[in-house]
């Protein structure tokens, strides 16, 4: 048996390419117009993990969402998805790689039915759920299918945006504050939601103020202050940071 360089080489290329994060952010800066918003962003999400962006309104957790999708235009660093950079890429070549956004305001089409709303992001990728699979996660969209799109409930539109980025085979998730202004009862629904996408192999970086809520379904915790990262919190020591994370959020 003869063990060669180049047989040492492949192994430790392997081992390498098993340990690389999904998604790594590294020195991101970010600018809206002249105003420099991000001042140097660095994360990094490993495959199948929940991470949560945490931090008051104005901190760059937003921005830092639209950079990585490719929406905030201005931006320098480097942004790697699955080992591949991105930081130049426009947003539709992003979304092809399997990043699906959700936006704070949801986008819901007023002028669509739920059911065109529904399909009308186009398959990016192989390995989307089918429509049977997103009315067992979601059945209230099928019973409001010829509904207009805009007549569902908050709770229910944030459903419908998130089944719509599920159709199109993305397997990292951005979700930017998916609990915001919902009833306590629809954001247990949106945990358990989350929860079980996470079973099924999913990514997702979620934008939040209600930590509380967050403790309940992420794996860690990134602080985002001033549109820097300032801390990192695993969530099984979330309880003993409790003090910190008041004086970041300001409660």
């Amino acid at each position: 048996m003869v063990d060669t360089a180049a047989d040492t080489t492949a192994a430790r290329g392997a081992a390498s390419t098993a340990a690389q994060p999904m998604l790594a952010v590294n020195d991101l800066h970010g600018w809206y117009g002249e105003s420099h918003v991000l001042h140097g962003v660095s994360f990094d999400v490993a495959e199948g993990e929940v991470v949560t962006l945490l931090g008051r309104n104005g901190a760059g957790k937003t921005t830092t969402m639209k950079s990585i999708i490719g929406i905030l235009q201005k931006r320098q660093g480097s942004i790697r998805f699955q080992g591949e950079e991105t930081i130049g890429y426009p947003s539709r070549a992003i979304a092809r790689l399997g990043i699906g956004y959700v936006p704070e305001e949801r986008g819901i089409y007023s002028t669509l039915s739920v059911e065109e709303n529904l399909l009308l992001p186009p398959l990016v990728r192989p390995g989307g759920l089918s429509l049977d699979q997103i009315y067992e996660l979601f059945p209230n969209i099928r019973e409001r299918l010829t509904s207009q799109g805009t007549k569902l409930s908050g709770g229910e539109q944030q459903m419908l945006a998130i089944a719509r980025i599920l159709r199109t085979g993305a397997k990292l998730l951005l979700l930017d504050e998916p609990t915001e202004g919902l009833a306590p009862v629809i954001v247990e629904q949106i945990g358990r939601t989350i929860a079980r996408l996470k079973r099924d192999g999913f990514t997702i970086v979620l934008v939040e103020q209600n930590f509380r809520f967050a403790q309940t379904v992420a794996d860690r915790h990134y602080v985002v202050d001033q549109g820097r990262v300032v801390d990192m919190i695993p969530n099984a020591d979330m309880d003993r940071n409790i003090a910190k994370l008041h004086a970041h959020l300001g409660v």
